[in-house]
């Protein structure tokens, strides 16, 4: 059951920061999955240890784990639109 928690809140992660960083258009589901849960990733690796929480992906379902989550899945797509378009929209 914990899989399936993981990739939904995942998936509402990623299109929420694809909404933010107006990518929504060119991505799909499974792209937003992915964004939310790699996002989640790097924020478990670099942000959650110097706030001191968790992520979605370290089974910490809290609202500051939410919060670290999507805040990385922000940078993922910062770096992905810096590395495709030259900026950061």
């Amino acid at each position: 059951m914990n899989l399936i928690l993981w990739i939904v809140i995942g998936g509402i992660l990623g299109w929420l920061a694809s909404l933010v960083m107006k990518t929504d258009a060119q991505q799909g589901l499974v792209l937003n999955v992915v964004v939310g849960i790699v996002g989640a990733l790097l924020a478990g690796w670099f942000l959650a240890p110097v706030l001191g929480t968790g992520t979605i992906n370290m089974e910490d379902f809290s609202l500051a784990s939410l919060g670290v989550s999507f805040v990385g899945a922000l940078i993922l797509l910062a770096i992905v639109n810096l590395f495709r378009r030259g900026r950061i929209r």
